[in-house]
């Protein structure tokens, strides 16, 4: 078994690379979905929040309000690392129980874990190898302010709030660059994908 760990930043086009990366034969998981598992009723996730935030977060049918959850703890740096330090390890001990579950039902298969925090949650240690979808900042603006109908400020203080590519270059073995059209980007998707099988059989050899 082989795990990649995908990320990159907003607007880079993770999302469209784990995609084609499942049509090509790829078991994909999702972070942020694996995420939302974690506020789900009577889990340990679910009850730390709770204790951490107040019980105002909950809903009228028992669940987290992610939309309170979200106004208590955007703009506030001390209260978002509060929140993660809850949400991130119970993240990846879920993720950890996937890959151990695929392993166990399909061991030669490629898992692609993809993750925007990957990096800062130092989620690093469950992949084989990361791959980093990057794209120019002014790239991702346009992009942005487009599909999100966001401004130009919006857009930035979005981008300026995450890692930035030249940090995610330390930990990237893999560089899927993303600035121009889409049939360019799914070249070098296919491209990555077929000399990681080479290397795959390379290895087992």
């Amino acid at each position: 078994m082989f795990v990649i760990g995908l990320t990159g930043g907003i607007a880079s086009g993770k999302s469209t690379a784990s995609a084609r990366l499942r049509e090509l034969g790829a078991i994909v998981l999702d972070a942020d979905r694996i995420g939302h598992r974690v506020y789900e009723v009577d889990t340990p996730g679910y009850q730390a929040v709770i204790n951490e935030f107040g019980h105002d977060i909950v809903g009228e049918g028992g669940e987290i309000d992610r939309r309170i959850l979200g106004g208590k703890v955007f703009g506030d740096p001390e209260r978002m690392q509060r929140l993660t330090d809850i949400v991130w390890p119970e993240i990846r001990r879920l993720a950890a129980e996937e890959i151990a579950g695929i392993q166990q039902r399909e061991p030669d298969r490629v898992i692609v874990l993809e993750a925007a925090v990957l990096i800062e949650a130092d989620w690093l240690d469950l992949a084989d190898e990361v791959w980093s979808v990057m794209v120019p900042k002014k790239v991702a603006k346009a992009r942005l302010m487009k599909r999100n109908n966001m401004t130009a400020e919006q857009a930035q203080a979005r981008i300026d709030s995450q890692m930035s590519d030249d940090e995610r270059k330390e930990h990237t073995d893999v560089r899927l660059n993303n600035p121009g059209t889409a049939a360019e980007f799914d070249k070098r998707i296919v491209r990555q994908w077929k000399r990681l099988q080479r290397r795959l059989k390379e290895a087992a050899a």
